[in-house]
């Protein structure tokens, strides 16, 4: 029994004597626990919804009201376009466009058939799945309110299109988002990795006497993991497409483009993370930290952002992977263009090079 005891006192001398992995140890499960009570919220709300009402009456408007005040349905801040109602779809200013066509008062009062359109983005087959209810429960709220007691209800219907994903298949919808999980774990563990252990066995200090600068040595590490970053990329890519399913509508330059952009923000948090830690455990715990959590928690991969606490919301900004999921389903699902994603790209741009500034700077400081 002594013996024990001694082994338990010597490995808890050990773990007090590393205080990084216990932070990690205990800072890990406690944003877990923050992240997944608040982030998870399987609640569809605030589903933004863009109206065309060509009725321009005052049923139409009450009909619109009864959306909004619904619950379930926000306003979308962009006004769709006449001539081209799915634009706002593809750039994700709206989940559902509802369009009301001329002679709608007219039906409601005389209780002839109608139709009424819905467009709905089925890139989320929860989110499409939950619209089409939602909006079906608020037109037959909005006629009874207007029916006398005992009267039929009028043949004023609600034709649903759902656009991008007809048969609403969820992998649709996680598989894309998955490679962008997927790459920015691979790419900030491999450079975390490698710089550690170059630290760890003591050869940085080796590879420093030689005639290069500090920017060279990281360009240098860097270089291959771009590489090996974009052969997974395009592996994962590969079956997305054959083996789920997965359409391809958009550009495949396009994306090779946002992807290196993306790819470089990843291995940006992997030099970072090298600057904070020695050992290549501590680096494979960290990257996990700071890049698996984000990414599937903050960046809407299974998650609405718009759902989240504000706090959070703030927080997910600076999450890389949060523009390249809209940037790679936009490009998938919807075959969108650079003038549709130039604001997420801008902001990927913007955000990678900040890390990478960042990153460069801490690793310079650390070695210089």
């Amino acid at each position: 029994m002594d013996k024990i005891r001694y082994i338990a006192i010597k490995e808890l001398r050990h773990i007090l004597r590393d205080p990084r992995s216990l932070i990690i140890a205990i800072l890990m499960p406690i944003l877990m626990t923050f992240l997944y009570g608040y982030a998870i919220n399987l609640d569809i709300k605030n589903i933004k919804l863009a109206v065309l009402d060509f009725d321009n009456s005052f049923e139409s408007r009450e009909l619109v009201g009864y959306f909004y005040n619904s619950g379930y349905f926000l306003k979308s801040e962009a006004a769709p376009n006449l001539y081209d109602p799915e634009k706002i779809l593809k750039t994700g200013d709206a989940n559902a466009v509802l369009v009301i066509p001329p002679g709608f008062a007219d039906a409601v009062a005389s209780q002839e058939e109608f139709e009424l359109g819905l467009s709905v983005d089925g890139a989320d087959a929860n989110m499409s799945a939950a619209t089409s209810s939602y909006s079906s429960m608020a037109l037959m709220r909005f006629i009874e309110a207007k029916l006398p007691p005992g009267m039929e209800i009028p043949g004023v219907t609600l034709s649903t299109q759902v656009l991008y994903n007809p048969d609403l298949k969820s992998s649709h919808f996680f598989v894309p988002g998955l490679i962008a999980v997927i790459l920015m774990m691979i790419s900030a563990l491999l450079t975390s990795i490698t710089i550690a252990r170059e630290k760890e066995t003591g050869t940085m200090e080796q590879l420093l006497t030689a005639p290069v600068t500090p920017q060279q040595v990281i360009i240098g590490k860097v270089i291959p993991y771009i590489g090996l970053a974009l052969l997974d990329g395009i592996f994962i890519l590969f079956f997305a497409v054959f083996l789920f399913g997965v359409p391809f509508n958009g550009s495949i330059l396009l994306m090779l483009f946002f992807g290196i952009i993306y790819i470089i923000a990843a291995l940006s948090i992997g030099i970072f993370i090298s600057t904070l830690v020695k050992t290549q455990q501590l680096a494979m715990m960290a990257a996990q930290l700071v890049t698996v959590l984000p990414s599937v928690m903050l960046s809407g991969y299974i998650f609405e952002i718009k759902n989240m606490p504000q706090i959070l919301q703030y927080l997910t900004y600076m999450v890389p992977a949060k523009y390249f999921l809209i940037i790679i389903r936009g490009i998938m699902l919807k075959g969108a263009d650079f003038t549709i994603l130039w604001i997420q790209g801008t902001f990927l741009i913007l955000l990678t090079i900040f890390l990478l500034t960042i990153a460069t700077k801490k690793f310079s400081l650390k070695i210089g």
